[in-house]
């Protein structure tokens, strides 16, 4: 792509069944700086709308806000990676001649073209990045991925195809798009979909990480924990390093957006949903909570929206941004939350969290997480205080899952210690048996 920047796409939508739809089209401005939307007629009699919120499901022409997704839609800008990705995206146009600072909102999209997270494909694709070959090397790949990601101000590291291919994801640390065998053997990982192989999202480590070779391992002890307390998370393995790497293991998560008959869940963040900006603190969860409940048609939806945060809360997990909450679209236009992701000890440099509880970055008081309880619908506060009560159960196994995970000792009593700390800070939640908004 040397000459002219995309001006162009249809926007496909890939079904449960695998069976791919014209939902629409997109087109920029003559400067590149605006986007616009139009649903196809055919689409719009057969299937739902995209984004309720923001995107209606009519023939109107629609143009994309000019913040926060750069004139983008942001269920379009749900489709592109940001961070790791977009490192990878830009070293490939930079390696085709074209510089970042040319590079607009449906270059991009068209770079992703079918190998983003969920239902969404852009058509026509840019080449960059395709995989000359089927298999691929995980420990190879993730070896790649630390040399790249530790050396991210070089220009001159290359990106082989393969990494290039499976990139496309969103999320600051390194990680693939990848096939992996049902068996859990890693020999026989693909970059393409096949028989007897599962979709998975691969994270790989690196010393420059808050929490270096260990981060995922830290990780699936915090899957575990959530599981515990009751949340719905994806499956997971961890995949050891090969001997020669000085990294640990890699953390395997099976793929939410994916179906067994090879087709997509439509996938839509709440950064998307509702125009935030994820690299800011601009959300409560009040607002994530009653979006839920208005998407998904449920009131109780907000209960788990409600047990995710007081998880985030005595987790310490305050990189709960608005791109780590996304819920999933079926066919027929019925959404639910998606599983948990991105959970794992992440304090803050300025020790508050990304998305606030009732107006409080931290240290919620009694009365602002029974405001939330209220939002959630939960009957009373004796109620809520048992989903709290669950969570902390969860929690509380920490030292039992990092052991079975193979966190090591340092890091084990490191996180044990801040996890004691915030407890002791937000254990007045434990307390109190009025009822909420004046009942029971």
């Amino acid at each position: 792509m040397t000459g002219a920047p995309v001006r162009r796409l249809d926007v496909l939508r890939r079904l449960a069944n695998g069976e791919r739809v014209r939902a629409g089209t997109l087109v920029s401005s003559g400067d590149g700086r605006a986007t616009y939307f139009q649903y196809d007629a055919d689409y719009l009699r057969g299937y739902p709308g995209l984004s309720p919120f923001a995107l209606p499901a009519d023939g109107e022409l629609r143009r994309g806000p000019a913040a926060p997704h750069g004139g983008l839609h942001g269920v379009f800008a749900d489709s592109l990676p940001d961070g790791w990705g977009l490192l990878l995206m830009d070293r490939a146009f930079r390696r085709h001649g074209v510089p970042r600072h040319r590079v607009t909102a449906l270059d991009r999209l068209a770079y992703v073209g079918e190998r983003g997270m969920g239902a969404l494909e852009y058509a026509p694709a840019i080449d960059y990045g395709r995989a000359e070959h089927r298999d691929v090397d995980v420990g190879a790949l993730g070896d790649l991925a630390r040399a790249i990601f530790e050396a991210r101000a070089e220009e001159d590291v290359p990106v082989p195809g393969a990494l290039a291919h499976a990139g496309s994801s969103a999320g600051a640390r390194p990680k693939a798009l990848l096939y992996l065998p049902d068996d859990g053997e890693l020999a026989g990982a693909s970059l393409l979909q096949g028989p007897g192989l599962t979709p998975a999202l691969v994270k790989f480590t690196s010393a420059s990480l808050p929490l270096g070779h260990e981060e995922s391992l830290c990780e699936a002890a915090y899957l575990g924990m959530a599981r515990d307390a009751g949340i719905d998370t994806p499956s997971c393995r961890l995949s050891p390093a090969p001997a020669s790497s000085p990294a640990v293991a890699s953390l395997a998560l099976t793929r939410f957006d994916c179906t067994a008959g090879g087709g997509r869940h439509h996938m839509h963040t709440l950064c998307g949903l509702l125009d935030a900006d994820f690299r800011a603190p601009s959300m409560d969860y009040e607002d994530l909570i009653r979006a839920s409940q208005v998407l998904c048609g449920s009131p109780a939806v907000g209960q788990a929206q409600f047990a995710r945060a007081v998880f985030n809360l005595f987790a310490l997990n305050q990189d709960d941004h608005t791109r780590n909450w996304a819920f999933l679209q079926d066919d027929a236009g019925r959404w639910r939350p998606s599983p948990a992701f991105d959970l794992t000890f992440s304090p803050t440099p300025h020790g508050e969290h990304a998305t606030a509880f009732a107006g409080h970055g931290s240290r919620p008081p009694l009365r602002a997480m029974q405001a939330l309880a209220s939002q959630a619908n939960f009957a009373t506060w004796n109620r809520a205080r048992e989903c709290v009560e669950r969570v902390l159960d969860g929690v509380a196994k920490w030292r039992e899952y990092a052991a079975e995970a193979g966190v090591g000792a340092r890091v084990r009593t490191l996180v044990a210690k801040e996890l004691d700390r915030t407890y002791r800070e937000n254990k007045a939640l434990l307390a109190g048996t009025a009822g909420i908004g004046g009942r029971g």
